[in-house]
């Protein structure tokens, strides 16, 4: 169903509970795991949309949970203003986003969930309950990443400021000097990330930083070539090859690394921070504490090199600052992410299970909407505050109703 207001959404919840039926909400599907699934009242989003109001004295801007990433930075920018950190996709719903951890690379600035001021959800009882630092502090420490599992949200109040210019840096760099500089780099730079080319010694990296202007973007042409024909086009080519043809992976490896040369450009955040990405794969994603990461991820290239394993996709490396959110991947650690992918339809277990056994051995705690393997057992050792988490849902939810058969296995009965 899709409702129109919070308030049509919260008697759908309790109609729902009436008749003994789960209720889930799902965005836009863009999650690799069943995190949205149910044999119930599925609840979409699609006309809870839009900008409620913009608070210019706080700096805030409260969002409809439908409304997507994009709408949202396009509105912001119209009126001046930005979100102060993104992920490096804008498809996804508000709501799907924060509620499954969605972040960017930052050395100051957080998660997307991070920079909420206050959040609007429909509990299990029908009840539209909003929460703030201020109001309800203890469901707002965990609501703003709840994985579905507290209640709908229906709004979201973010933080913004005044919209700047960021200047993005793009450069290839050899993988030793990545990963001797990363903390020198991560330290010099407001957001630095970098991708690692399997069966390489080669890394591509992105430096970005604000900016006085003025505004160079990326020319038409130029951009074209860089984000459209290589990136997407000439790349998926190459997977369809590898996928068909393994053998040739690591030749395709060497030059699809090699493809891209060094750029620099000023524009607004979310046109920095995003970027098109039409090539389908499967993902595993997996949060370390940072000091850990340089040697998780020699590790993993160790592992790739000894092993049979094909691997088309680069390794992307990201980072946070430690947060206050109770199931943030970043809760309470600055934090490196390692995410790991495959072109769709290659077959992945393998080498995930391989990596996944070097995450967990530096006590990674893996992406909520990504592939993992993990459980309630296993989450209760790696996040300290995973009972405040489990005790608050046993009091919103006492009876499940947002429960489903990935939630069991997630958060426990």
């Amino acid at each position: 169903m899709s409702p129109a207001s919070a308030e049509e959404l919260a008697e759908a919840v309790r109609r729902a509970a009436e008749d003994g039926l789960r209720v889930k909400t799902v965005g836009t599907g863009h999650s690799f795991t069943p995190i949205a699934a149910t044999d119930g009242v599925l609840i979409r989003p699609g006309l809870l949309t839009g900008i409620r109001r913009i608070d210019r004295e706080a700096m805030t801007v409260t969002v409809e949970s439908g409304t997507s990433l994009k709408r949202l930075n396009v509105a912001l920018a119209r009126e001046g203003l930005s979100l102060t950190n993104m992920g490096d996709i804008m498809e996804q719903t508000v709501a799907g986003a924060v509620s499954t951890g969605t972040h960017g690379t930052g050395r100051d600035s957080a998660s997307v969930a991070a920079q909420i001021r206050a959040l609007e959800l429909v509990t299990a009882d029908g009840q539209l309950l909003t929460c703030s630092e201020k109001e309800s502090p203890e469901v707002f420490a965990a609501a703003r990443i709840g994985l579905g599992a507290l209640g709908v949200v229906t709004a979201i109040t973010f933080a913004v400021e005044p919209v700047f210019l960021l200047t993005a840096r793009e450069e290839p760099m050899t993988f030793d000097r990545v990963t001797s500089e990363f903390d020198a780099l991560h330290a010099e730079n407001e957001h630095f990330e970098f991708y690692w080319f399997p069966h390489t010694d080669n890394c591509n990296t992105k430096r970005n930083n604000r900016s006085a202007g003025p505004a160079a973007p990326p020319g038409r042409i130029s951009g074209w070539v860089e984000d459209e024909l290589l990136s997407n086009g000439v790349f998926q080519l190459a997977c369809s090859l590898g996928r068909a043809v393994p053998p040739v992976v690591p030749a395709l490896a060497r030059v699809s690394s090699r493809a891209l040369s060094a750029r620099t450009y000023t524009d607004i955040p979310y046109k920095v921070f995003t970027s098109p990405r039409r090539v389908r794969f499967v993902e595993m994603e997996y949060a370390l504490p940072r000091e850990a990461a340089v040697a998780a991820l020699r590790e993993v290239k160790a592992m790739v090199e000894r092993s049979p394993l094909k691997v088309s996709f680069p390794v992307e490396v990201r980072t946070a600052p430690a947060d206050d959110i109770a199931l943030s991947t970043a809760s309470g650690r600055e934090t490196a992410y390692i995410a790991v992918h495959l072109y769709r339809g290659t077959p992945h277990r393998a080498y995930f299970t391989a990596v996944e056994r070097i995450m967990t051995a530096h006590g990674g705690r893996p992406h909520w909407g990504k592939l993992h393997t993990r459980d309630a057992a296993y989450f209760s050792e790696v996040y300290p505050r995973f009972a405040e988490f489990t005790a608050l849902r046993d009091r919103l939810d006492p009876d499940r109703l947002f429960a489903n058969d990935h939630l069991r296995r997630i958060l426990g009965d």
